[in-house]
C-alpha cells in the first residue's frame, strides 16, 4: 500500500528557511481593551476628563459667570482642606486601608493649636507645632495597632474617630477661639487663609485670587506624587496595597511602610487643621465633621481603587475639584443643594463601577 507523504505545515517551513527564528503570537486587542489598559496604567486620565467635561459644561451653561479665573481659583480655595485631607487618606487607600478618623485629627490638632496659644500662652509658632506633632502621634497609633496587632483598618479608625473626637470637644470645652482675638494675638495661625491676586488690574481687582492654604494644596500633591512615583518607599506603598504577602517576600518591611504611612497620614490630617484655621479665621471644635466622608468622597471620583496598589493622588486632587465644580456650578444655578450631592452620590457609584471594570485589564 503506498503511504501518502504531506509537504511541511506553515511554520515548519519557515523554520526550515531559518532555524534561528522565534516563534511569536500576538493577540491583537480590540478598542475597549486598548482603553481600558490605558485607564488602568493612568488611572487619574478618567477624573481628569471628567473633570474638563464638567468646567467645560457649566463654562457653557453659566458663561463668563462661571468660566472666569476668578471663580476657578474660588473653586480650588473651596477644596484646599478637604484636598489636603484627601492626599492623608490616599496614602491609607493606597495600602488597601481607610482612615476614618482624618476628620477628627484635623479638628483636634487645629484646637491644640489655638488652645495652645491662648489657654497657656505658648507662642503661637510652638502651638502650631505642638498640633502637628499631636496629629502625627495620633496616627503612629493607628499604624501601629493595624500593622503590629494586625486589627482591620476600618475598626481602628472608627473606634480612633470616636475616641479623638469626644477629646476634642472634652478638651476645647466646646470653646471657639474668635477670628478677632486670632489675628490680633496670634495671627500666624490664620497664615494659610491669606491670599494673593495674579492678574488683577490697577485697581487690585479681577484676576485669580489665591490663598496660601491652596498652594499648599498643590505642592502638597505635587510633593507626595513624587515620593510615591520616584522613591523606593512609594513603590513599598502600591507593592503592600497591591499584595503584601507577596511584598514581604520581596523584602518590603510591610509593618514599618504601614506605620509610616499612617503617622504620615496623621501629619497632613494636623497641616489641613492649620489651613482650616486660616480658612474660617476662627478655631471651632465643631468645623469639619464630615472631612473623612469628603475625603473618601474625593479619593473614590479621583480613580484610587478601594483595594489598594492602584491610584494616582493627582487623581484625588480631579476628584476633589470635581466635586467643587459641581457645588459651585450648581449653585450659580440656583437649583436645590440636594442636587449636588444626588450627582455626588452617583458619582461615587459611577467610579467604583469604572475601578472594578478597569481592574479586569489586570487579570
Amino acid at each position: 500500500m503506498a503511504t501518502e507523504t504531506r509537504g511541511p505545515q506553515g511554520f515548519e517551513a519557515a523554520l526550515a528557511r531559518n532555524p534561528e527564528a522565534v516563534a511569536e503570537f500576538t493577540q491583537r486587542k480590540s478598542p475597549v481593551q486598548r482603553a481600558r489598559q490605558l485607564l488602568h496604567q493612568t488611572p487619574s486620565l478618567v477624573p481628569l476628563i471628567v473633570l474638563v467635561v464638567s468646567i467645560s459644561v457649566f463654562g457653557a451653561l453659566l458663561g463668563q459667570k462661571f468660566f472666569s479665573a476668578f471663580t476657578l481659583t474660588l473653586i480650588l480655595q473651596q477644596v484646599a482642606i478637604v484636598g489636603i485631607v484627601g492626599a492623608a487618606q490616599s496614602l491609607v487607600v493606597l495600602t488597601a486601608g481607610i482612615d476614618l478618623s482624618v476628620g477628627a485629627i484635623m479638628v483636634l490638632s487645629s484646637v491644640i493649636m489655638g488652645q495652645f496659644t491662648f489657654r497657656y500662652g505658648i507662642p503661637a509658632p510652638l502651638s502650631v507645632l505642638c498640633g502637628l506633632a499631636a496629629g502625627a502621634a495620633i496616627g503612629f497609633v493607628n499604624g501601629t495597632l493595624v500593622a503590629r496587632m494586625k486589627l482591620p483598618p476600618f475598626i481602628v479608625t472608627l473606634g480612633m474617630w470616636q475616641i479623638v473626637l469626644a477629646t476634642n470637644f472634652l478638651y476645647s470645652a466646646n470653646e471657639t477661639i474668635r477670628a478677632q482675638d486670632i489675628s490680633a494675638k496670634a495671627p500666624i495661625l490664620q497664615f494659610f487663609g491669606n491670599t494673593f491676586r495674579i492678574g488683577a488690574d490697577e485697581a487690585g481687582r479681577g484676576g485669580a485670587v489665591f490663598t496660601y492654604g491652596a498652594v499648599l494644596l498643590i505642592v502638597l500633591v505635587l510633593l507626595i506624587a513624587y515620593v510615591l512615583r520616584q522613591t523606593a518607599w512609594g513603590r513599598h506603598v502600591y507593592a503592600v496595597g497591591d499584595d503584601p504577602d507577596a511584598a514581604e517576600l520581596a523584602g518590603v518591611q510591610t509593618r514599618k511602610v504601614l506605620v509610616t504611612v499612617y503617622t504620615l497620614s496623621g501629619l497632613i490630617c494636623a497641616l489641613a487643621g492649620w489651613v482650616m484655621i486660616g480658612r474660617l479665621g476662627s478655631v471651632s471644635p465643631t468645623a469639619g465633621q464630615f472631612a473623612n466622608i469628603e475625603s473618601i468622597t474625593a479619593v473614590v471620583i479621583g480613580g484610587i481603587s478601594l483595594f489598594g496598589g492602584r491610584g494616582s493622588v493627582l487623581g484625588m486632587l480631579f476628584g476633589a475639584l470635581i466635586v467643587g465644580v459641581f457645588s459651585l456650578g450648581l449653585k450659580l444655578m440656583g437649583t436645590d443643594p440636594q442636587w449636588t450631592y444626588l450627582l455626588i452620590g452617583v458619582l461615587i457609584i459611577a467610579a467604583v463601577a469604572v475601578d472594578q471594570w478597569i481592574r479586569k485589564a489586570a487579570a
